[in-house]
């Protein structure tokens, strides 16, 4: 009678646990979905603001934000030392930066490109990395590179260039730059002239291929707003300078120069008499850029990246033409590039190539 008792609670116990002893199993193999990880929250556009009046005392301007963070709703307004927001004599006057994003401040700042800042591209070419470390790419005239690729943001420049007589590589500057994200692609970039006048603008826009006009009167900007994010291309002289704005991912500030006399005579670029070679001199200021970001210049930005280029040289060369050389100005595909363009709703795949610049 005893064993038959013991024979029964056994009995009992294992069916308790057998199907939590399934069930566990079942786990293992189908665990519960992890739940995806929250996104990076994305810096609020600095730009999302409304001008309004100018004090009628002080002449300052004013800005209503309209960002959704901490600034929503409070006006700003522009410090006594900068009052305007695009001084008329931008090349003696500071302008007033209105940051309606997580900053919430006015302040006074050169509306040009520092080619001695962090995220400089000037010259034949000459970076300076997010790191703050001076380096030269050479690449090659009539070809394009990635200077930044990201899962968000893709920035390609077209080199223009002149090979002398015995020389083993081109001498080279960036004539054009393309943006790319979301749907969307922005070019800007520098006419072939024969003979410089800053009086003359020499500057070329184009939104998703088509030529857009950048006013010289007025606010004297282009401005569209996707639905995503506001861009903008706003001229900072009354030539040649703009400030490119893509809302939540860059602002570049840049200027149509020429190469000067001076500099061919004492470079020996040998450059023939019927081109200035107008070229950009050009600083960009990221926002979210991913840990893993690539390019000549953005792979400077990640977090512990050191550079490999040789310190106190004259000359600092970074290489990797192979790595980020793309067939065509509009495109992302080279060997290291993060970027995949989403295609717009009933478009194709096409896009401006170089013939289209």
């Amino acid at each position: 009678m005893g064993k038959s008792i013991l024979l029964v609670a056994f009995l009992f116990i294992a069916i308790s646990v057998h199907p939590t002893g399934v069930r566990a199993a079942d786990d293992k193999k189908n665990p519960a979905p992890v739940p995806a990880p929250k996104p990076k929250p994305v810096e609020e556009d600095t730009t999302n603001y409304d001008v309004w009046t100018p004090d009628p005392e002080t002449g300052r301007q004013l800005a209503y934000c309209k960002s959704k963070g901490a600034c929503n709703k409070k006006v700003l307004t522009c410090p006594a030392e900068c009052p305007e927001r695009k001084p008329k004599k931008n090349k003696k006057q500071k302008g007033c930066f209105i940051n309606c994003g997580s900053k919430c401040e006015a302040t006074c700042k050169w509306r040009r490109a520092k080619c001695n800042g962090y995220g400089a591209l000037c010259y034949d070419p000459r970076f300076i990395g997010g790191d703050g470390v001076m380096f030269y790419f050479h690449g090659g005239k009539g070809r394009s590179f990635a200077l930044v690729s990201d899962t968000s943001l893709h920035i390609n420049a077209l080199f223009i260039g002149n090979r002398p007589y015995g020389r083993k590589r081109d001498y080279t500057w960036v004539q054009s730059i393309a943006v790319m994200f979301d749907t969307h692609t922005l070019i800007i970039s520098a006419k072939k002239v024969a003979q410089w006048d800053d009086s003359v603008d020499v500057l070329l826009v184009k939104w998703d291929g088509q030529e857009v006009t950048v006013p010289f009167q007025g606010d004297a900007e282009w401005k569209i707003n996707t639905g995503v994010r506001e861009v903008s291309v706003e001229r900072t002289d009354d030539t040649n300078s703009v400030r490119v704005t893509v809302g939540g991912l860059v602002e570049i500030d840049m200027k149509a120069v020429p190469v000067t006399k001076e500099d061919d005579k004492a470079h020996n670029y040998q450059l023939p008499s019927n081109d200035a070679f107008a070229h950009f001199e050009t600083q960009f200021k990221f926002r979210n850029l991913s840990d893993d970001v690539e390019g000549i210049l953005g792979k400077t930005y990640r977090p512990g990246y050191v550079s490999p280029v040789k310190r106190g040289v004259a000359m600092p060369i970074m290489g990797g033409e192979d790595k980020y050389e793309v067939p065509k100005l509009t495109s992302a595909a080279c060997n290291v590039c993060m970027f995949q363009k989403k295609p717009a709703a009933g478009a194709g795949s096409g896009g401006a190539g170089l013939a289209d610049v």
